[in-house]
């Protein structure tokens, strides 16, 4: 045994990691700097190589994979699986998730999270890419917390598994998502008409769904101000997306006249000349060519229609001066005699006599 026992290694340590009393400050500060120097180093070396190479489009990066978004207690591959990607937006946490993975993102997001209560369920079309799946769960308690699961089912087959095993709510929303986008539910015991009647063909809510009551009957905005029922040809109107030309889709197809063509700026002109208009057109001065200083042409005419020899007009001659004015008061208190009374005006026609 050594002589000194604070250089003995404890019992059940090994020798060289048994703790060193006597060791120098400095040297313990020496060993901590250069292992925080270590940790950094490798903490830098790791980003640059995230950076270097970059993920492929679609897909997120491992850096960024590895943390936890929003309130989810860990990554979202840890906790949904994989291929699931989480984003927080306007204080909503969403996460979407393959097809497959569907039911199983709900019962994770129930058990797991505490989301008990389902909000809602719906989709929405989004070409290319396919129906766009969502459920809106959200974990009672204090905070309130929502989570927006996704995901997404292409157009050629629109099935995804029904939910109504993990929410029971879920089976009247899934009713009406496949009746307004055809999404099929598998599972889902009853996928009958909720909104509309029996028989209604097509998915209102898909972005090619014919709006049809814009072509069976007339609509308000189809006629432009002034106009009757019973007119004669207008400009053609642009159909707006979804709504078909009458002629070619609906009750009417092949039974309406062509649209008339609304004819060029030349093509008018050259009928207006055939008609005997084109003398009149070429003397037309072109609009707006006249300065100010010109005039337009109807100053113009009727100036040269005015006879040489009449008299220009004389502009209206001032009224008489009071005589108690104050300057005339003045003037008769220094003894200047007062100024006569100017004579009225008499009333003269141009060119004429007076009266």
């Amino acid at each position: 045994m050594s002589a000194n026992p604070a250089e003995e290694p404890a019992e059940g340590v090994p020798a060289e990691t048994a703790p060193v009393e006597n060791a120098p400050v400095e040297n313990v500060a020496a060993d901590l700097a250069a292992a925080s120097a270590q940790a950094a180093e490798s903490a830098a070396a790791a980003l640059a190589a995230a950076s270097a190479a970059p993920a492929p489009p679609g897909e997120v990066p491992e850096v960024a994979a590895a943390v936890p978004v929003g309130w989810l207690p860990a990554p979202a591959e840890a906790v949904f699986g994989p291929g699931a990607v989480a984003e927080e937006e306007y204080e909503l946490l969403t996460v979407d998730v393959p097809a497959g993975s569907w039911t199983e993102a709900l019962r994770t997001a129930r058990d797991e999270l505490g989301c008990t209560y389902l909000d809602w369920l719906s989709a929405v079309d989004m070409p290319p890419a396919g129906y766009r799946v969502s459920a809106h769960v959200v974990a009672v308690g204090d905070p309130v917390r929502a989570l927006l699961v996704r995901t997404t089912v292409p157009h050629e087959a629109p099935a995804l598994p029904s939910a109504i095993g993990v929410y029971a709510g879920a089976a009247w929303h899934e009713r009406e998502t496949h009746e307004m986008f055809g999404i099929d539910f598998p599972g889902n015991p009853d996928l009958s008409h909720l909104l509309l009647y029996d028989g209604f063909e097509g998915y209102p809510l898909r972005k090619d769904f014919v709006l049809a009551a814009r072509v069976v009957k007339p609509w308000p905005g189809a006629k432009e101000p002034g106009e009757g029922a019973e007119g004669g040809p207008k400009r053609r109107q642009t159909l707006p997306p979804g709504v078909p030309d009458p002629n070619e889709w609906g009750p009417l197809k092949g039974q309406l006249p062509p649209a008339p063509a609304r004819p060029a700026r030349g093509a008018r002109a050259a009928r207006g000349a055939a008609g005997g208009a084109s003398g009149e057109a070429a003397e037309r001065p072109v609009r707006r060519a006249r300065s100010a200083s010109q005039g337009s042409a109807s100053q113009t005419a009727a100036e040269g229609a005015r006879p040489a020899s009449a008299e220009p007009r004389r502009a209206p001659s001032r009224p008489p001066r009071s005589p108690d004015a104050p300057w005339q008061r003045g003037a008769a208190a220094e003894g200047a005699p007062p100024a006569p009374p100017a004579p009225e005006p008499s009333e003269q026609p141009e060119g004429g006599e007076p009266r």
